[in-house]
Formats: C-alpha cells, sequence, structure tokens
C-alpha cells in the first residue's frame, strides 16, 4: 500500500512535473527549509516563497514517486534504479544534486 506522502508540483501519481516528466522522472527531492517534498527545483520555486533548502546526504530526503520509498542520498545515488520497487531514475538528475543536497559536508 502507497503511503499518502504528498509530492507538490506533480501532474501525475509518480511524481512527474510539468518540467520533468519522462517516464524516468519519478524521484521527489525534500526541502530543508520547509521539510515537505517537490517533483523539481523548479516546482518548488514556483510554489514556495523561500529557497530550496538542500538536505544533509544521510537524511531521509528522496522520494520514489513509482513507489513512495524514501531513500537518502546515499542509497538514492548508489544505483540507477528504486531499491524496493526497482522502477528505473533518470540518470540526467545527478548534475543537480548539488541543489537539492549538502554534498560538501
Amino acid at each position: 500500500m502507497l503511503t499518502a506522502m504528498k509530492i507538490h508540483g506533480a501532474i501525475d501519481t509518480e511524481g512527474r512535473c510539468k518540467h520533468w516528466h519522462s517516464p524516468l522522472d519519478v524521484v521527489a527531492n525534500k526541502c530543508a527549509t520547509c521539510r515537505e517534498y517537490f517533483a523539481c527545483a523548479l516546482c518548488h520555486a514556483e510554489l514556495t516563497e523561500h529557497e530550496f533548502g538542500p538536505m544533509l546526504v544521510d537524511a531521509p530526503s528522496v522520494l520514489c514517486g513509482a513507489c513512495r520509498t524514501e531513500m537518502n542520498y546515499h542509497a538514492y545515488s548508489a544505483a540507477p534504479a528504486c531499491p524496493h520497487c526497482g522502477h528505473k531514475f533518470n540518470p540526467g538528475c545527478s548534475a543537480h544534486a548539488g541543489i537539492y543536497f549538502q554534498l560538501d559536508r
């Protein structure tokens, strides 16, 4: 059974948004400032009045939109797919890791 965690900015049940909506775009990221999940940083900018706060790499901060599994940066970045349901993630998302995670800590 799926958990009812809301993905702000999502236009479908798997968390895709108007900015990123390929079959692989099913990852939502948590903002450290408001502690909510967003489909992407662009959605966050449109829906809030504050900057996206990057999360610590050890904190639960990534949500698989396909199965709602939460993971930290290490679990998310270690594999090209969700460790729970196997849904593949967009490899291009790694280019934006610095927006979502405090990689220098």
